[in-house]
């Protein structure tokens, strides 16, 4: 074989795969979308066979009966053509409820489909697309499937039937005037492969631009405080308009091809119309030919041009849903970084944490390693305190201990087991992350608080405020603990934010609890009154507590300083101080410029 069959092969060998994956979703909707073609093809055939009848009704009605005053034959063709018309318009109505029934139902497993992909992926697949890119996958490429389903179901079935019954038909009136037919389909079917090779590499590029527009947009929503307070309005516009101009320009080369079909279309239809009249005069003329088998004809021409039209848009569909396509079978075929073992360890015994010369990139095989060489021991119940300068690695350190990532060398131990032994739930479940980024969703504050515990009640949710130094501030809300949240908890201030999410982590009651710079936005004085509360409120916890600020952490049992994706040291705060220079020099710093931003050098608290 070679090399170039050999890509043809491959590519149509991907393009069954995909359209297998796809079909996939059609599941209980596979009976509306198998009757969907019979009916369009019944619809076809009265729609075919009505011209004809007519031909007769001129013919053998209007004619002879004129002649010979009857009106029998007009009344048996005109009732025949009217039951014909209304099976027609029974079969297009029932096709047309059965294949909106067979699309709207597959787009809809094709989103949940994806959704639930999505939700199995890990932080490395979630990197690897965009959120504008998925979000652009799950509307504009899914509804781009199902009306491309829609057509293959009744247009794409449609039309060729059209086609075929209009040709046979023409030939059964006159052969020789038919083989016009054939030539103008032929001439047609050229300019529709053209078309197709020209705008199907236009269509995939326009979903890049769909991918970078809606990134744009998202990014601006999710930040638009942050836009007003800069006053940054006309640049984000300049920004949006820039990507919309892009997408703009794409589409167009696309639309320019497509623009040029029609009036091609209808050129041919009149050359011809002009030509089935010229030599159907002729032959009218010779007695081979009536008036009603004409009329038949031009009926047919139409047929067959707007089958021909039709087919257009079925090629065009496909080719810009071919993209769509591809792009949700990535998502759908997108293997989780972070899988499921085999025969799943089903508890977390203890707190315990060993890094056994763990090294970590974010992105496998590019030579930048995030983190090296890592060895550690964590006592269960112990306080760990984690610092370091911005990229040394403290997040991507506590991200591996519940499985938000996987290591590329060595292994992460939780309560003496390898994480990727775990069963992924019992992991989690057990390992508490309250993030950088504080998430709260639309609800009641109690309503956020059980995500940490479905079950909770509300005094249990109630001492997890308590603890997290929450309960003061829900007090003072007009509905207390069924106060609504906004969306992203817009509502609240960021300190507030943070103090839910840590009393949401609280409520799991874990085995271990990771605070990532989780109490950047309050003061010291209720960041030592939560750090004393969680001493008290889960003592047998392993808690690491990354900070920026030496206060956070001076307290905890040991203290590990990181630098440059390495364990730089691993001591108590006292040893640190006379050993450390990386945490020497950022205490001095810190307490050169009088303690913490929100509270005198004298009199800071611990």
């Amino acid at each position: 074989m070679t090399k170039s069959a050999l890509l043809i092969y491959n590519s149509a060998e991907r393009q069954r795969d995909m359209i297998k994956t796809l079909l996939g979703q059609v599941k209980q909707y596979k009976k509306s979308a198998i009757l969907t073609p019979v009916f369009a093809v019944l619809e076809v055939l009265m729609e075919t066979l009505i011209p004809y009848m007519a031909a007769l009704l001129i013919d053998e009605g209007i004619e002879v009966g004129l002649a010979y005053g009857s009106m029998d034959a007009i009344i048996k063709y005109g009732v025949i053509m009217l039951g014909m018309a209304f099976l027609s318009l029974t079969f297009a109505i029932t096709a047309g409820r059965l294949a909106a029934s067979a699309s709207t139902g597959f787009a809809a497993n094709l989103r949940s489909a994806m959704f639930r992909k999505i939700q199995t992926y890990s932080f490395a697949n979630i990197d690897r697309f965009s959120t504008g890119g998925l979000i652009t996958r799950l509307t504009t490429d899914v509804t781009n499937i199902q009306q491309a389903f829609q057509m293959s179901t009744r247009m794409a079935v449609r039309a060729p039937v059209t086609l075929i019954f209009s040709l046979i038909m023409c030939f059964v009136i006159n052969r020789r005037i038919s083989l016009i037919f054939l030539g103008a389909i032929v001439f047609l079917g050229m300019i529709l492969v053209f078309v197709v090779k020209k705008v199907s590499k236009i269509f995939a590029e326009v979903f890049i631009k769909y991918d970078e527009l809606n990134t744009g947009v998202q990014e601006n929503i999710s930040a638009i405080r942050v836009v007003k307070a800069y006053v940054r309005e006309p640049f984000e516009t300049e920004k949006f308009q820039k990507a919309s101009g892009l997408l703009y320009k794409v589409s167009m080369k696309a639309e320019k091809i497509m623009a040029l079909i029609p009036p091609g279309m209808m050129l041919v239809v009149y050359a011809l119309t002009i030509l089935v009249s010229w030599f159907a005069a002729r032959f009218i003329m010779g007695g081979e030919m009536t008036t009603g088998e004409l009329t038949s004809l031009f009926s047919y021409i139409m047929s067959v041009m707007m089958s021909l039209m039709m087919l257009l848009g079925v090629f065009a569909m496909l080719v810009m849903s071919l993209a769509s396509g591809k792009r949700i079978v990535e998502v759908l075929q997108e293997e989780p970084a972070v899988k499921e073992p085999e025969n799943p360890v089903i508890e977390v015994k203890s707190g315990d944490i060993v890094f056994e010369n763990v090294s970590f990139s974010y992105r496998a095989g590019d030579g930048g390693r995030t983190l090296s060489d890592i060895d550690l021991q964590i006592k269960s119940g112990e306080t760990i305190g984690i610092i370091g300068g911005t990229g040394s690695g403290k997040s991507s350190l506590v991200n591996l201990i519940s499985r938000l990532y996987d290591v590329d060398e060595g292994c992460v131990k939780v309560g003496g087991v390898d994480v990727r032994g775990y069963e992924l739930s019992v992991l989690r479940d057990s390992v508490s992350v309250v993030l950088q980024k504080n998430v709260l969703f639309s609800g009641t504050v109690l309503e956020n608080l059980r995500w940490g515990r479905e079950d909770a009640t509300e005094e249990e949710c109630r001492r997890a405020c308590l603890a997290a130094a929450a309960d003061e501030f829900i007090c003072k809300m007009p509905d207390g603990y069924n106060s609504r949240i906004e969306q992203g908890g817009s509502n609240v201030s960021g300190g507030q934010r943070q103090r839910l999410c840590i009393a949401r982590a609280l409520l799991k009651s874990p085995k271990i609890l990771v605070l990532d710079d989780s109490t950047s936005a309050v003061d010291t004085a209720t960041d030592a009154k939560i750090r004393r509360a969680m001493r008290e409120y889960i003592p047998g916890t392993t808690k690491l507590i990354i900070a920026q600020r030496i206060s956070s952490v001076k307290d905890a049992d040991r203290i590990i300083v990181m630098d440059d994706g390495r364990v730089n040291a691993f001591d108590t705060h006292e040893n640190l101080l006379k050993t450390n220079e990386i945490y020497r020099e950022i205490y001095e710093t810190q307490m050169s410029m009088g303690g913490d931003f929100d509270q005198p050098a004298a009199g800071r608290e611990a």
